[in-house]
C-alpha cells in the first residue's frame, strides 16, 4: 500500500497471495516507503495456530524526508481505518523475515 502524492489518498500498490516473506522483501522499493499489510500463520509454542492481520511500516532510510513525513504521519490513521492491532516499523527490507516476525509476535 502507497500514498498517491496528488490525491493524498492511501491507494493499493501491489496485491500478492501465497508469498513468501523472501519474495516479498524482493519486491519492496529501495527508496520508497510502503505500508505492507500482511496475513501471517503464526505457528505459537503451544502448537496453536493463529493468522495475525499486521500493518509493517517500510520506511527505507534512503526515502528523502518529506516523503517519509508523509507516510510517517498517515500511518496512524491507516491503521485505524484498516483495523489493524499489530503495527511493526522497519528501515531495511532484510529485516523481514520468518524468524524476526516470529519473535516480534510472540512477545
Amino acid at each position: 500500500v502507497k500514498i498517491d502524492r496528488e490525491k493524498l489518498l492511501v491507494v493499493e500498490d501491489e496485491q500478492y497471495d501465497n508469498i513468501s516473506l523472501e519474495e516479498l522483501v524482493e519486491e519492496l522499493p529501495e527508496t520508497s516507503p510502503r505500508y505492507i499489510v500482511l496475513s501471517y500463520e503464526l505457528l505459537h509454542n503451544d502448537g496453536r495456530k493463529s493468522y495475525p492481520l499486521i500493518l509493517i511500516y517500510y520506511s527505507p532510510v534512503t526515502t528523502n524526508p518529506e516523503t517519509n513525513m508523509l507516510y510517517a504521519s498517515a500511518k496512524i490513521y491507516f491503521q485505524q481505518k484498516a483495523d489493524l492491532n499489530k503495527v511493526f516499523d522497519i528501515q531495511e527490507s532484510e529485516t523481514l523475515t520468518d524468524e524476526w516476525l516470529k519473535v516480534s509476535l510472540l512477545k
